[in-house]
């Protein structure tokens, strides 16, 4: 089976509702009746069954069963009785951490690549490629391995902003991406502006939404991907 990956940016665009912008493009992959997994890990100063609540709540319209994997003694062993996966934002490290301390990557990985449906936004995205060094986020717990899924052989940059503000003197997005291909200059890295997202679907890989993304790699700094753009390449 092919692999069927919605990597969104962030949970909300501007101003609009929780994970409304994505509504659309999430129905495309969740199937009427069908029975999801949602893995809060992420969450740290939200209880999951609050997160578990919120998404639901957020999601009430598409006609699906959400379970939370915070309910099961076992999520990894349960694995196969869903049709799809949702992992939300919030710490990518403690998502990481949990995710190794229930034996969950490796499941993931070989679930997602026999079919299983991933949709991840924020640290949900992040852990979804090669691993997660381009995070944004504070390393308040160390996972037993930075690598992640591997579901993209790439390196994202969820939220990704070039804003500056005056008279702020630390490093901007891009000088921190400069870092990275400097140590690591094979590994692409892609950054994703909030409202966006990434489509996988088998070998083809499409940025959605209406602005732009950026790719980061070696003497490649800060390439602006359109609106649409295929970047099956990347694959």
């Amino acid at each position: 089976m092919s692999l069927s990956l919605l990597l969104l940016s962030s949970s909300k665009a501007d101003d609009t509702p929780y994970l409304s912008h994505a509504l659309n493009w999430m129905a495309d992959l969740v199937e009427p009746g069908s029975r999801w997994l949602f893995i809060p890990y992420a969450g740290v100063s939200i209880s999951y069954d609050d997160y578990h609540a919120k998404v639901a709540d957020a999601l009430a319209e598409l006609d699906f069963t959400l379970d939370s994997a915070h309910q099961l003694s076992d999520p990894a062993s349960a694995l196969g009785e869903y049709d799809g996966v949702m992992v939300g934002g919030g710490n990518t490290f403690h998502l990481l951490h949990e995710l190794y301390h229930h034996n969950l990557v490796e499941v993931l990985r070989e679930q997602v690549a026999n079919g299983l449906h991933y949709i991840g936004w924020s640290a949900g995205s992040n852990v979804a490629g090669d691993s997660i060094r381009t995070t944004n986020d504070m390393p308040i717990i160390q996972p037993p391995s930075f690598t992640a899924l591997q579901l993209v052989p790439f390196q994202l940059n969820p939220h990704y902003i070039d804003y500056h503000p005056p008279g702020h003197h630390g490093e901007t997005r891009e000088q921190r991406l400069l870092e990275f291909t400097c140590v690591d200059p094979l590994m692409p890295v892609v950054g994703i502006q909030e409202g966006t997202a990434l489509k996988r679907q088998g070998n083809a890989l499409v940025l959605m939404g209406d602005k732009t993304g950026y790719l980061f790699q070696g003497s490649t700094q800060k390439q602006a991907l359109p609106p649409g753009a295929d970047l099956s390449r990347l694959l």
